[in-house]
């Protein structure tokens, strides 16, 4: 098994793009939404050091928990639904000399069972409303909220909960794609950004990951020349700080 990638380099610009998704150590694109593991190495780099506590408190298919216990990171992620939960700790099972831990369970980003001030850095890829429904089922998952104005509510617990947690002057990045409604653009991302600024955060850094290999970019682009729109082909990665 691999267990970096190849040709790494730390990113140095607010425009991030890897045509190679990434599939080092258990790495895989098989959990719809995940993002590239290139996305939280690059932040554990920059923003953390071996030994430091990390939390995702979103954490689906423990992307960034596998990162941290390539980089020496010691990590909590949680996830509201117990399926992600399974699939993060089976991730998290490889051999590794690593004298860090990683913990996983089940608990909702919006009421953390964590100690004020505890964390050294958070790492998190919340939903963007119910594009992708994680579990239908799940009345508490944000994914299955359809409203803009309830989501963000809702993410406003999470931004709170995300300022209660960190260290002072400690750093939280969180990835946010936009999308559309009744055909015009949906500033999703920006939305919330103002949570996490309402919340206390200073703005860091606002990066642009461009997008590749969506599966569904076929059909949505003859969509968009009947139609007449742009395809959304990016997300913004926000860093904010305490």
């Amino acid at each position: 098994m691999r267990l970096e990638p190849g040709d790494f380099e730390v990113q140095y610009n607010t425009v991030w793009s890897f045509p190679d998704r990434g599939d080092w150590a258990t790495h895989k694109g098989d959990y719809r939404g995940n993002f590239s593991p290139y996305i939280p190495r690059n932040i554990l780099l920059r923003y953390s050091k071996e030994g430091d506590l990390v939390f995702d408190q979103m954490c689906g298919s423990g992307v960034t928990l596998v990162e941290c216990k390539l980089l020496h990171r010691n990590a909590i992620g949680f996830d509201i639904n117990e399926e992600a939960v399974d699939l993060a700790r089976k991730r998290l099972n490889f051999d590794f000399k690593t004298g860090s831990k990683q913990n996983v369970r089940v608990e909702d980003a919006r009421k953390l069972p964590l100690k004020d001030n505890s964390i050294d850095l958070i790492i998190t890829h919340p939903p963007y409303l119910d594009i992708i429904r994680y579990n239908p089922k799940n009345k508490k998952d944000v994914s299955n909220i359809h409203n803009v104005d309830k989501f963000i509510v809702e993410m406003r617990k999470i931004a709170d909960e995300s300022y209660r947690v960190l260290k002072p002057k400690k750093y939280c990045a969180i990835l946010v794609g936009d999308t559309r409604r009744n055909g015009m653009y949906l500033s999703l991302a920006y939305k919330v950004m103002q949570t996490f600024l309402e919340a206390g955060f200073k703005l860091k850094e606002d990066v642009i990951k461009k997008q590749w290999h969506c599966t569904s970019t076929p059909y949505w682009r003859k969509q968009s020349e009947k139609y007449n729109f742009l395809l959304i082909m990016h997300e913004h990665l926000f860093i904010f700080r305490k």
